[in-house]
């Protein structure tokens, strides 16, 4: 498994402005965290969705494909990093 974080260049509050997905070997989503503009987050795992939020219907392409669109900088995160954030926002849904 691999993790990344993905900030979207945008100002449509409507839409997240950063995406933190943990992937599996093939790309697809396993866990996944949305943050908006206005501090709503949302969350998506197999088991379970909130506030919209749904693991993607497709792998997600390489970062560098994801940095050569100009609305978007991504990066690889840290297992450790992404748990942490995971378990905070978990916490924040009771």
């Amino acid at each position: 498994m691999f993790y990344i974080d993905v900030i979207w260049h945008h100002t449509d509050p409507a839409y997240p402005v950063r995406l933190v997905s943990e992937l599996d070997e093939s790309r697809w989503e396993l866990r996944k965290m949305e943050f908006y503009s206005d501090g709503r987050v949302g969350l998506a795992c197999k088991e379970w969705a909130s506030r919209g939020t749904d693991l993607g219907i497709e792998p997600v392409p390489p970062i560098d494909e994801i940095n050569s669109d100009g609305e978007f900088t991504a990066k690889l995160m840290e297992p450790e990093a992404f748990e942490s954030l995971w378990l905070e926002q978990v916490h924040n849904l009771t």
